[in-house]
């Protein structure tokens, strides 16, 4: 099928591959605009970087409602639009311009967590299971029929990053195997329930520090789920730390955010549910990071 590709991050990259590996005609790519680095130098998004490799043209639209973006989209004349985590909205004249319509490839279980971080907002929320879902674009946010839902479990332990990469497969495969229905007319068309519809909004530092009146479980849960940015932060002896991984730690009495302990096994902090949480990596002000026992070489705290 002759596809125009929308996408920006290494999630999307992962489905645009996948498209060129089952041997479609990639006829364009879409993407944000390179981002300025250093002084000379320019970042080129992933999918920007893989379509280069594949000789595919590449095509970065400062606006999409001037009339430029849907000339590109007509003259290239996709017969399927398929956007990934593009980061734009788009007008409707170019959602309606292939023959097949445009496809999104959305990283929750839709219509829960409709919006730019899905991701993130099932770990900070401590759900048991996402996924991905292809829908048909429509002009509200991520409200389109649902055509295909693929299903994966959480494991209590996986952090954003992990569970980023296992999505933009699932997500890549689920895609994959959703095209040919719609080339042959079986693509199931699914209206979503909008009264049980959910928002990701995007993250911001205001949800970074953490507070110790939580329990043990949503503290851990804001740890993994702001990785790898804005990053969960915590003041540890008078010095802001981000944190990066934690363990379980035990039941104690001592009043939420009380330094329980500090050496090899960890920093280990009490939490408001009675038990106790460890901290096993962090990074100071202007410092890398590490674990607990290397950056208490530097840092020593007083229980």
């Amino acid at each position: 099928m002759r596809i125009l590709f929308m996408g920006t991050p290494d999630f999307a990259a992962v489905s645009l591959k996948r498209l060129v590996e089952d041997g479609h005609e990639i006829c364009g790519v879409f993407t944000q605009p390179d981002k300025p680095r250093n002084r000379n130098k320019v970042t080129f998004s992933p999918v920007k970087e893989y379509a280069v490799t594949q000789s595919i043209p590449v095509y970065q639209p400062l606006k999409m409602r001037d009339g430029e973006a849907l000339k590109i989209v007509q003259e290239l004349a996709p017969e399927l639009i398929v956007v990934v985590a593009y980061g734009r909205i788009l007008p409707e004249d170019i959602l309606n311009t292939p023959k097949y319509g445009s496809v999104n490839v959305h990283a929750s279980l839709l219509p829960k967590y409709r919006g730019a971080a899905p991701i993130n907002w099932v770990v900070l929320n401590g759900e048991a299971e996402t996924g991905v879902s292809i829908m048909y674009m429509a002009k509200e946010l991520d409200a389109g029929d649902v055509i295909r839902v693929a299903k994966t479990p959480i494991d209590p332990e996986e952090s954003v990053p992990e569970l980023w990469d296992r999505l933009a497969l699932l997500g890549a495969q689920t895609l994959s195997e959703t095209i040919p229905t719609l080339a042959d007319g079986t693509a199931v068309r699914t209206p979503q329930d909008g009264s049980q519809m959910t928002y990701a909004p995007m993250l911001t530092r205001e949800l970074s520090p953490i507070n110790w009146t939580k329990s043990c479980r949503e503290i851990r849960n804001q740890v993994r789920g702001l990785l790898p940015w804005p990053c969960a932060t915590a003041v540890l002896d008078g010095k802001t730390c981000k944190l990066f991984k934690t363990a379980p730690g035990k039941e104690t009495s001592a009043a939420p955010g009380t330094i329980l302990s500090a050496g090899k096994q960890g920093i280990e902090v009490a939490c408001g549910d009675g038990k106790s949480v460890l901290i096993l990596e962090l990074q100071g002000e202007g410092g890398k990071r590490m674990d607990a026992a290397s950056y208490l070489c530097g840092h020593p705290i007083k229980i």
